[in-house]
């Protein structure tokens, strides 16, 4: 199994070989389904697959690595070995992916110093420790250990972001002297300046490209004139945002770029094979021109295999590509996943207000003005500043500078309005009463920036707060991860604000099978299946549906929690097929 360059190609075992992969990523797949979907992108075609390692899954607080359940990297591997399958790893440290901060664990942010992808003493010897504990997850399974890794990647796309090559060369250097032999690599967009900022001398080029195969391949010769030529992220369709439409690509054109890629002698690795989900607070973040754009629970992808395991009309038109290229698929057709019965999920069993069980979801600190999530030791989810307005005042502004990402604003409890990052100069008008007044920014972090100049992405308040241009110290802030969620104290009723919803279903006789859960009438939130976080919701679109897999549900009684930040519906309906909202094209020239 051994993966060997030739001038023109690669040589595995000493033959021939020509690398047909899909992108699949363990961390956003249930384990019970990590076969069942290894099992559908092998029937596609592909001889590999490959995944990105999410430092941030694993590392969750710094020193403590958890490499066991969804996090067993070794375990997934070796499974695609079991089935014949050759892989490709992308340790990162930072591997985008539109997940949250890039794979980068939060706590990195804590030191105001640190300096990211790139010679920083902190963030090297961060990045070191990261690697002291994964390497060895993954060096006994290499292929000249008689393992399925056949290579690895030095950090990505790093060429989208600088030209720190010495510390590219670090990377490089330290996964040598941890014990990596397998073959390296680098992927880069297929551009001149993508590709001076992140090639080593040594280490194969790789190029990430979408469309137009043979100026990406022309460029990739340009910068490398031997080797093998390698589309390591071909983006047949892109990701979801909300607020955005549903982007989804022509199968028949993405099958045609596929097409004349294989027949220019180039390996491919599909992005996606199947995308996956975004479970819990986990999504990424995108900043275009300053403007914020937070991922979707759903990442599904447009991929051959949906994110529900279903098999699109792209993996048909893909298999008979691949067919085309490589000779017959020896694997049957997997049949199409089971699917609960539909029908409205109108038991609400109890709520609560969110504001009546601060004391279960955290612990409050006292500070003279606000700090960001990442000072107190928090790295996703909801975040609360609270603080004694002084009156009494007619008409102020409230305004808060550094806002990350989304603040409900309350006077004594009630909500007055909403500010965004995306509008730095919002304000809202609030009147403050002779005995002065309670005021609550509740604050929730949306999805850390994966992309770009903007990843050192601090969530909560990074500023200060300002009635008119009067600053207002004296702050009580209190975490709320939401994760996991505690036992809540559940009552008949509550008043208005955020607050917990809690449904029960009863599946009776039914098996448990995979759902799509729906909330009509529902503005934002998240979502608890069983005490497992499905992920957000949000009238914003264009995502309707979240997806409840098969493993998450129990036979007979079922327990739905819901978190709505603002006006609750009345019932949740479980839908046999998922809506992904409308559509529209994949963005052109990428």
């Amino acid at each position: 199994m051994f993966l060997t360059t030739t001038d023109d190609g690669f040589l595995r075992d000493g033959r021939p070989h020509r690398i047909v992969s899909a992108a699949v990523h363990y961390f956003r797949i249930l384990p019970e389904l990590w076969r069942d979907r290894l099992e559908r992108l092998r029937a596609m075609g592909v001889n590999t697959v490959e995944t990105y390692v999410a430092w941030n899954v694993h590392e969750r607080e710094r020193g403590r690595h958890d490499f066991s359940g969804r996090q067993d990297i070794a375990g997934f591997v070796r499974l695609a070995g079991e089935l014949g399958l050759d892989v490709i790893v992308r340790p990162g440290p930072y591997i985008c992916a539109e997940w949250e901060a890039g794979g980068l664990p939060a706590w990195l942010l804590a030191d105001p110093a640190v300096r990211l992808r790139r010679s920083d003493a902190a963030y090297l010897t961060a990045a070191d420790a990261w690697f002291d504990a994964l390497l060895p997850q993954l060096t006994p399974l290499q292929a000249e250990a008689g393992g399925p890794i056949v290579a690895m990647a030095v950090e990505n796309e790093y060429g989208s972001y600088g030209n720190d090559t010495a510390y590219l060369e670090h990377l490089r250097a330290g996964m040598l002297r941890r014990g990596v032999t397998c073959l390296l690599c680098t992927a880069d967009g297929a551009e001149d300046w993508f590709q001076l900022g992140g090639r080593v001398p040594g280490v194969l080029t790789t190029g990430t490209f979408g469309s137009r195969p043979e100026e990406a391949l022309a460029c990739l010769r340009r910068h490398q004139p031997t080797g093998p030529l390698v589309c390591m992220e071909y983006w047949h369709a892109w990701f979801d945002s909300w607020g955005e439409p549903h982007r989804v690509r022509d199968a028949a054109e993405a099958a045609q770029v596929l097409d004349t890629l294989l027949a220019a002698g180039a390996s491919v690795n599909l992005y996606m094979g199947h995308g996956g989900t975004n479970f819990g607070w986990w999504n990424g973040a995108n900043c275009y021109d300053g403007r914020y754009l937070p991922i979707t629970t759903s990442y599904d992808y447009d991929a051959p295999v949906g994110e529900a395991g279903e098999l699109s009309e792209k993996f048909h038109a893909f298999r008979e590509v691949i067919e085309r290229h490589t000779g017959p698929v020896p694997y049957p057709l997997p049949p199409e996943p089971a699917r609960l019965a539909p029908r409205r999920i109108e038991e609400l069993t109890g709520r609560v207000a969110l504001f009546d069980c601060l004391d279960l979801l955290g612990t409050g600190t006292e500070r003279l003005e606000p700090e960001p999530m990442e000072a107190l030791g928090q790295s996703t989810g909801l975040i609360l500043y609270r603080t004694r307005l002084r009156g009494p005042l007619a008409k102020a502004e409230l305004r808060v500078d550094g806002l990350a990402d989304r603040a409900q604003v309350f006077l004594d409890g009630r909500e007055l309005g909403t500010l965004h990052r995306n509008e730095p100069l919002g304000a809202v008008t609030l009147a403050v009463p002779a005995a002065g007044a309670r005021l609550d920014l509740l604050v929730e972090n949306q999805g850390r920036v994966n992309y770009g100049p903007q990843l050192a992405d601090r969530k909560g308040i990074t500023g200060g707060v300002r009635l008119e241009r009067q600053y207002q110290f004296g702050w009580e802030i209190r975490p709320l991860p939401l994760d996991p969620l505690p036992e809540l104290p559940f009552g008949e009723g509550c008043g208005a604000g955020p607050s917990f919803h809690r449904f029960e279903l009863d599946l009776g006789g039914e098996p448990p099978a995979d759902g799509f859960l729906a909330l009509p009438g529902w503005t934002k939130g998240m979502v608890w299946l069983n005490g497992f976080a499905l992920g957000r919701y949000w009238e914003a679109g264009p995502q309707v549906t979240l997806y409840a897999p098969a493993p998450l549900w129990r036979a007979g009684r079922n327990e739905i929690t819901v978190l709505e930040l603002h006006s609750p519906g009345r019932r949740l309906e479980l839908r046999e097929a998922a809506d992904l909202g409308p559509t529209d094209p994949a963005p052109e020239g990428f």
